[in-house]
């Protein structure tokens, strides 16, 4: 941590599935003075996602399904249109986006890309979201995929034409920051 931060005080306001905490810091500022700030901290984790793409096809997969937050924000019916992704269990990215892609997908890859990290939301949550593309094929579907029934997932999954998905997100369809993101690295690294 930099020199310029010190933590003064973390206290835990929750803690169900993931961490919400209160931070006390204190910075130096630009004119050498020190300041004291406190903000809430949502620590849930690590994430990983990928674009699976068939260059052949110029097609892609993407998921559909419900998302709480999106309903109470304006979303009138819950469901998002997504890129395939979840939440690291102690394994590394790698590992992680593998494992969502085939309980989401169905599909088996035999490699992913990584193309970046970013975080997701920095002013309030520590999520860092490590960001594939993996290439697929018809062979490689092994099962239905749609999710884990233990965790309620209930994901269908989509493919579409790359050009449909992009028009997709020109109508405001797709608003998923992750997958937009994945689908302008396809357009500007043209794996499609």
């Amino acid at each position: 941590m930099s020199n310029n931060i010190r933590i003064v005080k973390t206290e835990t306001l929750s803690h169900k599935k993931y961490w919400l905490k209160e931070v006390t810091f204190e910075y130096e500022q630009k004119d050498g003075t020190r300041q004291t700030k406190t903000h809430e901290v949502y620590d849930m984790g690590d994430a990983t996602t990928v674009l699976l793409y068939n260059k052949e096809r110029k097609t892609i997969i993407l998921t559909k399904q419900f998302r709480l937050p999106t309903f109470l924000n304006d979303n009138k019916e819950g469901m998002m249109i997504e890129a395939c992704a979840g939440k690291l269990d102690d394994e590394d990215a790698a590992a992680g986006i593998k494992r969502e892609i085939k309980e989401e997908t169905g599909y088996e890859v035999e490699e992913v890309q990584k193309i970046m990290e970013v975080y997701s939301t920095p002013g309030t949550v520590t999520e860092k979201l490590y960001l594939f593309v993996a290439a697929y094929a018809p062979h490689m579907k092994t099962g239905e995929g749609g999710g884990l029934p233990e965790e309620q997932e209930q994901v269908q999954v989509m493919e579409l034409s790359f050009d449909e998905a992009w028009q997709m997100v020109n109508k405001g369809e797709i608003k998923d920051a992750k997958t937009i993101i994945l689908l302008q690295y396809a357009f500007i690294h043209h794996l499609l």
